[in-house]
């Protein structure tokens, strides 16, 4: 909360006493609680945490993030009600991108004041890499093994460190993610964004979060310099981070190895395909403008980030219903998106297709490989569990919302929108 202290003393703000009351709130809370527990620390040192404990963890240290992160927007009046800030919070710090901002009873956009403005994007770059990985690499105090943490935290079937120590792990990851960020705001910068503007949208695109400054989101600069920018980056942050990271220490591309890069790179150009087809078929005509639209909201809704430059609403049925898919997909694992991941996807077709062989050939023998590695049986019953309770938990969402008398479609693509971490 800090750096949004200073945002808000530079530009003069009026946020600035709602933000100094937040960081003097949160640091109380943090002192008594480590007072509380520093003899229940004492008597453990040494003890590794479960499991369980690690789960634990990471699920309350979502939830009262959320609640502390709220602070601000309440305090300042920006946001009517706690709810509303917790709901802004969550959606921030989890890269959702979705926002109450905007509601007849609430502020546009835009009418935020500074300090709060990049608070509210500087929950989307805490929360991009995930708040326990920044723990494990920035809270050395903590004192405890980050083993459990790191595996209830990084997503994918299999949590793969890059180096022996977690926290080593840790750092490295976050000195890449940091690093985009530097050079996207750069860029950004050269293309015509303000340094406020630039660095808000980088934290957005780098965490695949997807809040804007603007309320017509990348739409309003009507740059396709910008637009295209916001693509490349949107797609690194949805690659294996642990791809970006081999392939900078050993100065090698790593990329085109990978099973799911290959994949997560073919759905991308396929669905754009599919896209600038049919919405130039129906709707724009034969012009770049379609093509560019097609990337753009493709990798913006594959990747989880959530940024727009169209309203899809408007699009054919085709594009609605392929926009309604992307929602589940998710980017590759051990990157910064949502949803599903691309190689449980690609792990349960293959999956599907081994059990068309068996029936096939009933005697044969079949192993279930991806790239030159095989697959345990393990890692697969725990991928299409997770995969049936997703899909449980998006049914039952959509089921509750039907209840308050919102419509099926809407029902639906909220519900998917919200598990996804994806935002429209």
């Amino acid at each position: 909360m800090g750096f949004s202290a200073l945002i808000s003393y530079y530009y003069g703000g009026s946020d600035l006493i709602p933000l100094i009351k937040s960081i003097a709130y949160t640091t109380i809370s943090g002192l008594v609680l480590i007072g509380v527990t520093k003899k229940w620390k004492t008597k453990n040192t040494g003890k590794d945490i479960s499991v369980r404990d690690g789960f634990a963890v990471v699920t309350l240290g979502w939830i009262f993030m959320a609640a502390y992160s709220a602070l601000p927007f309440w305090l300042s009046g920006e946001f009517p009600t706690y709810t509303d800030a917790y709901f802004e919070a969550m959606s921030g710090l989890t890269t959702t991108g979705a926002s109450v901002l905007g509601h007849p009873d609430i502020n546009e956009i835009e009418n935020l004041s500074h300090g709060i403005l990049f608070w509210r994007s500087f929950t989307h770059f805490i929360g991009g890499m995930g708040i326990i990985v920044f723990s494990i690499a920035m809270l050395p105090m903590l004192g405890m093994g980050g083993v459990q943490l790191f595996r209830a935290e990084v997503a994918g079937p299999v949590a793969d460190k890059l180096t022996p120590r977690v926290k080593q792990t840790a750092k490295y990851l976050w000195s890449i993610y940091v690093g985009f960020v530097i050079i996207e705001s750069i860029i950004l910068k050269l293309e015509g964004m303000t340094w406020f503007d630039a660095i808000c949208h980088s934290f957005g695109t780098m965490a695949t979060g997807g809040f804007s400054t603007k309320n017509a989101s990348i739409g309003a600069y009507e740059s396709p310099l910008i637009e295209f920018t916001i693509i490349i980056f949107m797609f690194l942050a949805a690659t294996n981070f642990s791809l970006h990271y081999q392939s900078i220490t050993q100065r090698k591309l790593f990329y085109f190895k990978d099973t799911e890069f290959k994949f997560y790179l073919s759905t991308v150009f396929i669905f754009t395909g599919a896209l600038a087809l049919d919405i130039s078929i129906k709707k724009y005509g034969w012009t770049i403008d379609s093509f560019r639209h097609s990337l753009f909201t493709t990798v913006s809704l594959i990747t989880t980030t959530g940024f727009g430059t169209e309203d899809f609403e408007s699009w054919p049925g085709f594009s609605k219903t392929a926009i309604f898919f992307f929602l589940f997909l998710g980017g590759s694992a051990g990157s910064t998106t949502g949803g599903l991941k691309l190689i449980r996807t690609i792990l349960v077709i293959k999956y599907l297709m081994l059990e068309m062989r068996k029936l096939l050939h009933p005697k044969g023998v079949f192993l279930l490989s991806i790239g030159d590695n095989v697959v345990k049986d393990n890692v697969v019953k725990n991928t299409l569990g997770f995969y049936l309770f997703y899909l449980a938990i998006f049914v039952l969402c959509a089921i509750v919302l039907s209840t308050m008398g919102i419509d099926t479609i809407t029902s639906l693509t909220a519900s998917a929108s919200a598990i996804g971490n994806i935002g429209p």
